[in-house]
């Protein structure tokens, strides 16, 4: 019985599709200078009976004709390419659609790269070792990010966005405010918003232990526990 959510087929287009599983072509150019039609004709030449055709970059990551071909593909279809360049931009970006490909229960093959074959157990193997050689780089990527920072941070280097204001223009700033002026004008003087000049203001209290008289009720209660960043 056909799932209620299931497109209702004829009975003779079922059979068909069940019999004889649908061989697709992905045919992608980079410019309008290049030619499509070499790669239909090559997709062609190999079986591929539904070409779909696109014009763009390799580091687009929107694709829409790609993005449709996967939609249509089902269990025992096959995907084909005249290259794995012209189907993905990244190793990252070609795993992700085999996996799109492989959740619909589809084969993917590579005309100028015969180990890239899904349908055959040498095929499937060489591209479980480039996943497993991907996810190696980029957990090498994650550690030497992470020593980076280590060593930055015992270098006492800081990290994260550069501070709209330095250490002087901080001292400069609450000079105003403590002559009178609104905390509005002196922002605009240095492009910063409001509530820096506020939060500024409450860590120079707070640094100098309020030395100066003012009553620390009158400051926000987390006020000395932050820091003023930029």
């Amino acid at each position: 019985m056909r799932p209620p959510f299931a497109p209702a087929l004829s009975a003779g287009k079922a059979s068909s599709r069940a019999k004889h599983p649908t061989v697709y072509g992905d045919a992608r150019v980079s410019t309008g200078g290049q030619s499509v039609a070499d790669h239909v004709r090559q997709l062609r030449a190999a079986g591929a009976i539904n070409v779909f055709r696109e014009v763009a970059s390799g580091a687009t990551v929107d694709r829409p004709q790609l993005r449709r071909l996967l939609s249509e593909v089902a269990a025992g279809d096959m995907l084909m390419v005249t290259c794995l360049d012209r189907l993905a931009r990244s190793t990252r970006d070609l795993l992700n659609t085999l996996a799109a490909i492989g959740d619909r229960k589809a084969g993917f093959r590579s005309l100028g790269d015969a180990w890239a074959d899904t349908t055959t157990a040498h095929g499937r193997l060489m591209l479980t070792v480039l996943g497993g050689l991907a996810e190696f780089e980029r957990e090498l990527i994650r550690t030497r990010t992470g020593e980076g920072r280590a060593r930055a941070r015992a270098a006492g280097k800081s990290l994260g966005r550069k501070p709209k204001l330095t250490p002087h223009q901080k001292q400069e700033a609450i000079r105003p405010r403590d002559q009178g002026e609104g905390v509005r004008e002196i922002a605009r003087t240095y492009n910063v918003s409001p509530s820096m000049i506020s939060r500024l203001a409450a860590q120079i209290l707070c640094s100098s232990g309020f030395s100066n008289g003012t009553d620390r009720r009158n400051i926000h209660p987390r006020a000395c526990d932050l820091g003023t960043t930029g």
